[in-house]
């Protein structure tokens, strides 16, 4: 199995791409391109489906034999505004050409042809808060499953406030039981503000077969293969995330940590 932390390469181009090959399982594929304007990433989807994101900055962008225009709104991914997104189906093929500095994440998974391209986002996305307490972070849906946009890909944001816990309590999606539990492999795309700072995620079986604990910085890319995978923010850290999942079953269905379960049982 591959290294769970993935730092990215540089700080230009494409600083991730991780394949269901490089990562050691079936489904999930994961890229980060950091452009300056008039830079141009591109690609072919072959037997995926894409989901860009526009993590932050502009880019023009042709894809899937049409001319999008100009995409993208926030020039900082703390501003916390709907992102714009694009999908794409397989056998298709892409092109963006950065109009200001830009942020531009490439989520995949396998394709089965079931959705023709379009925008994804900002219209149909908005920012909702979950949980309670140091619990609370706030959530724009990009592609769950209550929107029939894509054949695998489930794809979210997610924004932890400093002090506070994500992905919390506990829990996982590591068998194909639905509908108690659905298999899916996740990717969290990390990022903090200020930039300089930390977030702690732990990804951990309950056997102990699986237990690792990684501090977290700015563009560092964490493989959850199975098990638990909760996140921290540090005191005076605001914590962003892009989440990629995907499995045999479009569906989210997960079972907490049962020495944790009597939180989401407290706060129901």
């Amino acid at each position: 199995m591959a290294d769970l932390l993935m730092k990215p390469s540089g700080v230009s181009g494409k600083v991730h791409d991780v394949t269901p090959e490089s990562a050691g399982w079936g489904y999930v594929g994961f890229g980060l391109y950091r452009l300056q304007p008039g830079e141009v990433a591109a690609e072919v989807t072959g037997e995926t489906e894409v989901i860009l994101v526009l993590v932050e900055g502009k880019a023009r962008i042709e894809a899937a034999g049409q001319d999008w225009g100009e995409m993208g709104d926030r020039m900082d991914v703390f501003e916390k505004t709907p992102p714009h997104c694009l999908y794409l189906p397989n056998g298709s093929d892409w092109r963006a050409v950065a109009t200001t500095p830009c942020t531009l994440a490439i989520c995949t998974a396998p394709g089965k042809g079931g959705h023709a391209a379009e925008r994804l986002g900002p219209e149909g996305i908005e920012l909702t808060p979950r949980g309670k307490g140091t619990n609370t972070r706030y959530v724009n849906n990009i592609a769950m499953e209550g929107r029939d946009v894509a054949d695998s890909l489930l794809v979210t944001e997610v924004f932890t406030p400093a002090g506070n816990w994500s992905s919390y309590p506990s829990h996982r999606h590591d068998e194909d039981d639905f509908p108690r539990m659905t298999y899916l492999e996740e990717t969290y795309y990390h990022r903090l503000n200020p930039a300089q700072g930390f977030g702690i995620q732990r990804v951990y079986t309950e056997d102990g077969a699986l237990d690792e604990t990684m501090a977290v910085k700015n563009h560092d890319v964490v493989l959850v293969p199975k098990g638990h995978h909760p996140c921290g923010a540090p005191y005076g850290y605001e914590l962003y995330y892009l989440n990629v999942m995907a499995g045999p079953l479009r569906k989210w269905r997960f079972g907490n940590d049962p020495d944790h379960a009597w939180i989401a049982e407290r706060d129901a």
